[in-house]
């Protein structure tokens, strides 16, 4: 069944899928559809046998300004004078542990996906982007766990992936004060890979990069994905007794003898995936 949603879009274009944030007059804004439908898109993307890499971008001025207050306020806050304190927050764990989930589905994804962030990418944001592979950005994009000023231990990912992503000065920084800082600070940081003029353009590299990876073995950019997510929790010796069962499984794979052959005939290979 195809996908479709008010709020997001998904546009398949061979081997590279496009997830849209797709709410411009509200600056993107995170409201209850975000949250049911961005995991939906991410089970869209997964049955889509030939999508290799995935590009997360947004319509409008901005990428988003994070969570909808309005709407999702009285969900998460409202209380119910006919519960207990206890059901009452039984009820919001749920709930952010729903939203937890739907970031989550982005980091699952099992093809590489590169954020191409433009405006204002601001709380829910930056634990958006955090899920992410490659994070690339236009010259006006603006940056903030915007949590810390209102009062909310960031409670999406931000504090969990963020530290694996820069240096912990600079995590430090960015959640302690809540700050915004411009695309330049980011990519000094390493929060983002390159800066480019404006949205269209950050659009176009995330495309560019996205067929670079697609001309790969997809055989081999989902092993390489696997790989570097179980090393986050292991010791070097460790990482290598894992790579070294993964390639015992895939190696020997009809992707390396064409990558062979291609070698061999000078030509560029075409991978199959098997």
């Amino acid at each position: 069944m195809p996908f479709s949603s008010d709020v997001l879009t998904l546009d398949l274009d061979g081997p590279v899928a496009t997830l849209w944030l797709d709410r411009p007059d509200q600056r993107n804004a995170m409201g209850p559809d975000f949250w049911t439908d961005l995991p939906r898109a991410m089970q869209a993307i997964a049955g889509a046998d030939d999508v290799r890499a995935v590009i997360l971008a947004a319509r409008g001025p901005a990428f988003t300004a994070g969570l909808d207050l309005k709407a999702m306020g009285p969900m998460l806050f409202q209380q119910d004078d006919t519960a207990s304190e206890t059901v009452r927050r039984q009820r919001l764990h749920a709930k952010i542990q729903q939203m937890q989930a739907a970031i989550t589905s982005v980091a699952d994804c099992e093809v590489p996906v590169i954020a191409a962030v433009h405006g204002y990418c601001l709380g829910g944001g930056i634990d958006l982007i955090t899920a992410c592979d490659v994070r690339l950005a236009a010259a006006d994009a603006v940056f903030s766990v915007r949590e810390t000023k209102m009062a909310i231990v960031a409670d999406l990912g931000t504090l969990q992936r963020l530290p694996r992503i820069i240096a912990q000065g600079h995590v430090a920084e960015l959640v302690y004060t809540g700050k915004d800082i411009d695309a330049e600070r980011a990519r000094a940081i390493g929060l983002v890979n390159d800066v480019f003029p404006d949205a269209s353009a950050v659009q176009e590299a995330a495309r560019t990069m996205a067929d670079e990876i697609a001309s790969n073995s997809p055989l081999v950019v989902q092993g390489v994905k696997h790989v570097l997510r179980a090393g986050e929790d292991q010791t070097v010796e460790e990482g290598l007794d894992y790579v070294a069962l993964w390639n015992t499984s895939f190696l020997l794979s009809d992707d390396l003898s064409e990558a062979v052959m291609a070698f061999m005939q000078q030509r560029d290979p075409e991978f199959s995936g098997t």
